[in-house]
């Protein structure tokens, strides 16, 4: 069952636009909620595990002064994601902006995966993507505005043995994005994916603000100039 977080209820009044991050913690997440507070969002965070995120919504809500709030929900279960999902919104409204970050990662060859752990596993990286926007879509669709973003890999392009099923999510999730953009980016919904060529590193190309930056840039693109994908490289 779904839980709140400690962080306090957004009272509805305030009228702020809200941000969804699926698949929140520190590193690309923390620094999706840093730079979407930064663009005038209140934030919702959506983990397995929302206790852990206490310290960074405080430290976030301090740092931006927009309310950042952790809620229970497991990106690979449909149940708990609808649930995580119509708790937030009962607490902070639909949100004008969803970006899908979760990701199973386990080591493994394409012959040594069993096929139950495989599914498992698609679940986190395609499936929870398309019941996140399932659930929050129809608004957006309805408000003929709104940004979807998900988190894609450079495995997309050039899957390694050794991820092979990350390699096959994140292939799957861009072909996702593509057909979903297709379908809502008439409604006026813009979807994308940030495709990552490499491994998350502070201080590098590859540093998670750096990266956050592409969402951004993503999300600030008019309607008539929508890109489907960002390449980070």
């Amino acid at each position: 069952m779904t839980a709140r977080s400690s962080a306090p209820r957004r009272k509805a009044r305030i009228g702020r636009p809200v941000c969804f991050i699926v698949g929140a913690g520190p590193g690309i997440g923390a620094a999706l909620a840093e730079a979407f507070a930064a663009e005038g969002y209140d934030i919702v965070l959506l983990a397995r595990g929302p206790a852990k995120l206490r310290e960074l919504c405080a430290e976030l809500t301090r740092k931006t002064g927009h309310y950042v709030a952790a809620y229970a929900a497991d990106a690979g279960d449909e149940i708990s994601l609808k649930q995580g999902l119509d708790i937030a919104r009962a607490d902070f409204g639909d949100p004008q902006v969803l970006i899908y970050n979760a990701a199973a990662t386990v080591l493994d060859a394409p012959t040594q995966i069993p096929v139950e752990r495989l599914v498992d596993e698609f679940r986190v990286n395609v499936a929870g993507a398309l019941v996140a926007t399932r659930e929050l879509a129809p608004a957006m669709i309805k408000a003929r505005k709104g940004t979807i973003l998900f988190t894609g890999g450079g495995f997309a392009y050039e899957p390694a043995v050794k991820y092979a099923s990350l390699s096959l999510g994140k292939a799957a999730l861009r072909s996702l994005t593509y057909t979903l953009a297709q379908e809502l980016g008439t409604h006026g919904v813009h979807v994308a994916t940030v495709t990552v060529h490499g491994f998350i590193q502070t201080g590098t190309r590859f540093d998670p603000q750096r990266i956050a930056q592409a969402y951004v840039w993503l999300h600030r693109q008019p309607k008539g100039h929508f890109d489907i994908e960002k390449i980070h490289k």
